[in-house]
């Protein structure tokens, strides 16, 4: 399973996305602002690339939930709900629909996400991401 994060242009508050998985568009994406220079932790978006997807369970949230692996200056990268930066600390939100700085019906676009998530981990297949700067 191929995912894609398409990020459009940081706001002063946030990153919005789109996430299509294997070539279909499934939802919005939201997370911390692309910083180009230093690190700030908890408030910085991690750098684009192909990460692998696996489930595991997070201690922070006690369930399972997609963790990024080798993101590089990160760990802990995860996909959860959530609606504004507030909610993350360089995880990437999901929600169904996309208001100012936000992302609404989180809960909505996660629960399916992560059934498909775990039915192709299920399968053996590998499951990706990639996450592409915001064009132009």
């Amino acid at each position: 399973m191929r995912m894609l994060l398409q990020r459009e242009p940081s706001t002063a508050a946030c990153t919005l996305g789109q996430l299509t998985i294997d070539g279909d568009w499934y939802c919005w994406t939201l997370e911390d602002i692309v910083r180009n220079g230093p690190k700030l932790p908890g408030e910085t978006a991690i750098p684009p690339g192909i990460y692998t997807v696996q489930i595991t369970h997070s201690p922070r949230f006690n369930t399972r939930l997609p963790l990024l692996l080798g993101v590089p200056g990160f760990e802990g990268v995860r996909i959860h709900p959530g609606n504004s930066a507030a909610d993350t600390e360089g995880c990437i939100l999901v929600g169904q629909s996309k208001g100012m700085n936000a992302i609404l019906r989180s809960r909505a676009a996660f629960v399916p996400l992560l059934a498909k998530l775990e039915t192709a981990q299920a399968r053996g297949e590998q499951v990706t991401i990639e996450v592409r700067a915001a064009e132009g």
